[in-house]
């Protein structure tokens, strides 16, 4: 006899409670293995997020991730862990510009989105902040002249930034009255010309300056990009600088050539030394003569005397 026998085919309700069972066998068996999905799933995004979580960490910057003064491992080559201490310590002194501008784009929009509202007041037991600028005072000293600077100027450094560029905190301070006047363009393009004529080692005082000669009816489009704005002040510069050497006195134009090469060298030595992108022989001529013209102040004067004593010997 087969043991197929003894299932009982022949009954019909021994046969229905076979069938659920093999029903039941076959759901148990799809509810185990979505368990074991989720189960894995959830593994998954657990190792996920603790991937994350670490690399957040790492990137993270904090006084606990510079390394503290030690001596030098040698004259020679970098160690190893040299290299990673120097990683470390250059990433370190980029934040010192960028570390600004985080704090100014966060400072606005939490003044805009008004996201201090339910945070609870430092001195006021039961209030909550109701500017940002008591918060920031409260939470951080920072005083309202600080919280209004860093506002107005995060979204210069942050275009700046996209094209490269990392500057500090008091040069991009120079670029906001031009970018309320006329545009983010206009400091952006300001900014990259005297990057150009400065040969990269622009200071505030530079844009400043070049801020300073831009007329105040000067036209621009809101369309005008950078490259517009560059070239307006190319023209700008250079009819400066003509005017500048059309005012010289009298007389310089007979100059030797040699002579006017060797001013112009120390007109740049002058220019770097002063912070300055550039300064026309004509304004250093000017300044010589009104020294020169000094009676307080003979040294010039008398330098001269004793250069001419000894051309005359």
């Amino acid at each position: 006899m087969s043991n197929f026998d003894d299932v009982g085919w022949g009954d019909e309700d021994e046969a229905d409670v076979v069938a659920d069972a093999l029903r039941d066998g076959e759901a148990t068996v799809k509810e185990d293995r979505e368990s074991a999905d989720v189960v894995r799933q959830q593994d998954h995004e657990a190792q996920i997020d603790a991937a994350v979580a670490r690399a957040v960490e790492a990137a993270t910057p904090g006084l606990d991730k510079i390394p503290a003064p030690y001596e030098p491992s040698g004259d020679g080559e970098l160690t190893s862990e040299d290299e990673r201490n120097l990683a470390a310590c250059t990433a370190g002194v980029g934040l010192l510009n960028t570390a600004y501008w985080i704090a100014g784009k966060s400072l606005a929009t939490m003044a805009t989105a008004r996201l201090f509202r339910k945070l609870k007041h430092k001195d006021r037991p039961g209030e909550f902040y109701t500017t940002i600028e008591d918060w920031a005072w409260w939470e951080h000293s920072l005083r309202l002249s600080k919280v209004n600077k860093l506002m107005a100027s995060w979204d210069i450094a942050e275009e700046l930034a996209k094209r490269g560029f990392n500057p500090p905190e008091g040069q991009v301070r120079e670029l906001v009255p031009l970018r309320n006047k006329h545009g983010m363009n206009a400091a952006i393009g300001l900014y990259e010309f005297v990057h150009q004529a400065t040969g990269g080692k622009l200071t505030a005082a530079n844009l400043r300056q070049t801020v300073a000669i831009l007329p105040g009816d000067l036209a621009l489009k809101d369309d005008d990009g950078p490259a517009v704005i560059q070239q307006k002040l190319t023209e700008l510069t250079a009819d400066g600088a003509e005017q500048a050497e059309n005012a010289a006195p009298r007389g310089t134009s007979t100059l030797p050539v040699q002579l006017k090469r060797g001013v112009d060298r120390r007109a740049i030595a002058l220019a770097d030394k002063m912070g300055r992108g550039r300064i026309p022989r004509a304004d250093v001529i000017v300044k010589l003569l009104e020294a020169f013209a000094d009676e307080q102040d003979t040294r010039v004067f008398d330098a001269v005397y004793e250069r001419m004593k000894s051309a005359s010997e």
